[in-house]
C-alpha cells in the first residue's frame, strides 16, 4: 500500500535554535534531547517504511522540488518526498510545499565553526549542502533516501528502499565524477579522467554495476556524489558526523562539504550504486560509451540549472554553455505542466515558484 504524506506527522516541530549551527556543544545537546530511549531503539513495529528526503533552504529552489515530487509521484514511487526546511525558508515557500501536499520537517543548520571552513566565491552555493545531513535525524522512518532537488526522475527506484546495507552504519551512493572537464583550478589535483571510477565502465555493465571500491582504489575511487544516498537515520551516527565536522583536520581543506564528509566519515562503509540513479547530467557527455538516455532512473542537474535559463537555440548558460540544453529541455518539459496544473488550483501560489524561473 502506497505510503501518502498524511501518514508521516513530523516529530520535530518548532523554530530551530539558528545559533546552535555551528556550535558543538548545542548540537550535542540537541541529538541528545531528541534521542529518547524508544528512538535509539528504533522500533521496527512503530516506524514508517521509509522517505525520500530533500532540503529546502531558500525560494529559489522551490521549482526543483515541485518537479521533484512530481516525477517521483509520476514514475509510481510508493514513498513519499519530505522536505528538510530549516528556519529560514519563508512560510510563503511553506505554504505553497503545503498546497502541494507535501510534509515539511523543521531541521536546524549545519556549519562547521566559521574558523574551520570556507568556501571559493563560484562554490558559495555548497555552503547549506551541510544541512542535507539532517537526513540522518529522522528516525521514525526505517529508511531514508537522501536525494537533492535539482534531480529529475524517469524511472521508479523504490527498489533502494529494499536495498540490503551490511549494516546500519552503511550508505550507499554513486561515485562522483572526477574528471574535471571544465578544468576547474581549485578542484582537486587528482581529479582527472584517468583516475574517475566512471571511466573504467562501459554502458554495457555501468547501467548494472558500479566499479568496486578495494584497498588498491586510487584515492578518488572512494569519493562519492551526495546528491542520492541511501542510509539508515541514526543519532548515533548523526553525532558522529557533526564531532568529525567540528573537528577534524580535513574539513578546512573540503571542496564538496556534505559529501566530502560523507566519504569520510563512511570510508570503507559506503556501496557504490550504478550511475543510473544520480546520473549527473556531465556524464552524457563526458563518459558517453557509459551513457544511455533509456538506462537512467534519475538525473542530476549539477552546475548550472535548467531554471536559470529559457531554452531556445541561442540559450547558453553561464557555465556549461549551451552543451546540455537538450538534457535541460527535459526538467522544463515537466516544469511546464506542473506550473500549468499548480494554475488550476486556487491558493497554489504559482506565482511565488514563477518568480525564480527564468523567463
Amino acid at each position: 500500500m502506497a505510503i501518502e504524506v498524511t501518514d508521516y506527522t513530523p516529530v520535530l516541530s518548532g523554530p530551530p535554535v539558528t545559533p546552535a549551527a555551528h556550535d558543538l556543544d548545542l548540537q550535542m545537546a540537541r541529538i541528545s534531547n531528541i534521542m529518547t530511549p524508544t528512538a535509539a531503539r528504533r522500533n521496527k513495529q512503530t516506524l514508517v517504511k521509509g522517505c525520500w528526503a530533500t532540503l529546502l533552504t531558500k525560494a529559489s529552489y522551490l521549482q526543483g522540488v515541485l518537479v521533484l515530487n512530481a516525477t517521483l509521484r509520476a514514475v509510481g514511487s510508493k514513498y513519499p518526498l519530505v522536505v528538510m526546511a530549516t528556519p529560514q525558508l519563508s512560510e510563503d515557500c511553506r505554504n505553497v510545499l503545503r498546497s502541494a501536499s507535501i510534509s515539511v520537517i523543521e531541521v536546524e543548520s549545519i556549519y562547521p565553526p566559521p574558523e574551520r571552513h570556507s568556501l571559493v566565491e563560484s562554490d558559495h552555493r555548497f555552503r547549506d549542502t551541510w544541512t542535507k545531513l539532517r537526513a540522518f535525524e529522522l528516525i521514525h522512518f526505517d529508511r531514508v533516501i537522501l536525494i537533492d532537488c535539482d534531480m529529475l526522475v524517469f524511472q521508479n527506484m523504490d527498489e533502494l528502499m529494499e536495498l540490503e546495507l551490511p549494516g546500519e552504519d552503511y550508505i550507499a551512493a554513486c561515485h562522483a565524477c572526477t574528471c574535471n572537464p571544465r578544468r576547474f583550478a581549485h578542484y582537486p589535483q587528482d581529479w582527472t579522467p584517468e583516475n574517475c571510477a566512471y571511466s573504467v565502465l562501459s554502458s554495457n555493465e555501468g547501467s548494472l554495476q558500479a566499479t568496486p571500491i578495494t584497498p588498491t582504489s586510487p584515492r578518488t575511487h572512494k569519493l562519492l556524489n551526495s546528491g542520492l544516498v541511501v542510509l539508515t537515520p541514526s543519532m548515533a551516527l548523526l553525532e558522529t558526523i557533526i564531532n568529525f565536522i567540528h573537528t577534524s583536520p580535513e574539513v578546512p581543506g573540503y571542496r564538496f562539504p556534505d559529501q566530502d564528509a560523507l566519504a569520510a566519515v563512511f570510508v570503507d562503509k559506503w556501496i557504490p550504486l550504478p550511475y543510473i540513479y544520480n546520473a549527473l547530467k556531465t556524464l552524457r557527455t563526458v563518459h558517453k560509451s557509459l551513457w544511455r538516455d533509456n538506462d537512467v532512473k534519475n538525473i542530476h542537474y549539477i552546475l548550472d540549472k535548467p531554471w536559470d535559463v529559457v531554452p531556445s537555440p541561442s540559450a547558453i548558460w553561464p557555465t556549461t554553455g549551451s552543451d546540455y540544453a537538450d538534457v535541460h529541455e527535459w526538467w522544463w518539459h515537466k516544469y511546464r505542466n506542473v506550473l500549468a496544473d499548480m494554475k488550476q488550483l486556487p491558493g497554489s501560489g504559482w506565482e511565488i515558484v514563477d518568480a525564480h524561473v527564468s523567463h
